[in-house]
């Protein structure tokens, strides 16, 4: 019995501490309040300085530190991976305090909650690839990045913003050129060349161009639209003539092959089945243009079918045409 009396009253000890640490938080001056959320700032406390700077800003919402406590909230949201509450709190400073000579410091946080999100946990310690997941988190972020260097093109947070937006910039274009490569696998040639089209028009610059390029010349191919293929080939080649899909000759290689899952293969993980679909979805080489001039059928003569054609459904007697190369014979 002894052996269970010494933790629980350990557990009730540090339960009165708390209490007691709580009231004397709410008796607390604000210049206490802030210096112990800058310690557990610095300690790497983060929820603890989340609640004295909560605290803080109830007590004191017009004293010396709010505009600071306000800020150093931004950060320890942010470095707690609560990135809506550090918007918010960014937008909230940014309302608040308009002349504050920190509103670029609001607007830099507001992009990096977001921004960084994709590097907790899964990010971190599993393997995949932020340009196949959802981007709108990532378009946010660029938008707040951009709208700080609009707003404060010389702000010390400009150029860090700028290297961060570079690499937003590949992810977007990356992203619209998966979602291609999925319309090329479900057969969807105009939605893929859509896509692509839309990498080549508003991410010029960014490494994903080569690969969009080759998608729209492909899916022209598959569309039958020749002259645009060739149009699109010619910039290929021109611009990235190491591509994979050019030959040494510069002629452009049509897959063969596409990805289809079985439903085998999408219930068993890929251990069973196959993704592979064969059907061809285009000619390698395109058919030369022919000017020559296509023979029509001549068209049959009409006359009344007999009715055992009728009653047979068209299986015996006289279906009432004849050829008329005959008649014109007769």
């Amino acid at each position: 019995m002894k052996k269970f009396v010494l933790p629980l009253l350990i557990i009730v000890a540090t339960a009165l501490v708390g209490c007691s640490s709580d009231e004397d938080f709410s008796r607390s001056t604000e210049q206490f309040l802030f210096d112990e959320g800058v310690s557990s700032l610095n300690s790497g406390n983060w929820p603890r300085s989340i609640a004295i700077f909560q605290q803080l800003e109830a007590q004191f919402p017009f004293g010396q530190f709010s505009e600071q406590s306000q800020l150093e909230l931004i950060y320890a949201y942010y470095r707690n991976s609560e990135p809506e509450a550090a918007r918010a709190a960014a937008d909230r400073f940014i309302r608040l305090y308009p002349d504050s000579d920190s509103q670029d410091y609001a607007y830099y946080m507001k992009g990096m909650a977001y921004y960084s999100e994709d590097a907790r946990i899964l990010g971190r310690y599993l393997p995949t690839d932020p340009s196949k997941r959802d981007p709108g988190k990532a378009r946010e972020s660029f938008a707040d990045f951009a709208q700080l260097l609009n707003l404060f093109p010389n702000s010390e947070y400009a150029p860090d913003a700028r290297a961060r937006m570079v690499y937003l910039k590949n992810l977007l274009a990356d992203y619209e050129v998966h979602v291609a490569e999925f319309y090329i696998q479900r057969q969807a040639f105009l939605s893929s060349l859509n896509r692509a089209r839309f990498v080549v028009e508003n991410f010029q610059g960014t490494p994903a161009v080569p690969r969009a390029l080759e998608i729209m010349a492909e899916m022209y191919l598959r569309l039958g639209l020749n002259d645009l293929a060739d149009q699109t080939i010619e910039i290929l080649a021109l611009n990235y003539p190491d591509s994979p899909q050019l030959t040494a000759e510069g002629d452009f290689i049509v897959s063969n092959q596409i990805t289809d899952p079985s439903f085998l293969y999408s219930i068993s993980f890929g251990m069973l089945g196959s993704n592979r679909s064969d059907a061809p979805l285009a000619p390698t080489r395109r058919p030369e243009r022919v000017d020559d001039q296509v023979d029509f059928a001549l068209p049959e003569t009409e006359r009344s079918r007999s009715l055992l054609n009728v009653i047979s459904l068209g299986l015996l007697g006289d279906p009432g045409t004849e050829d008329s190369s005959e008649s014109s014979e007769q």
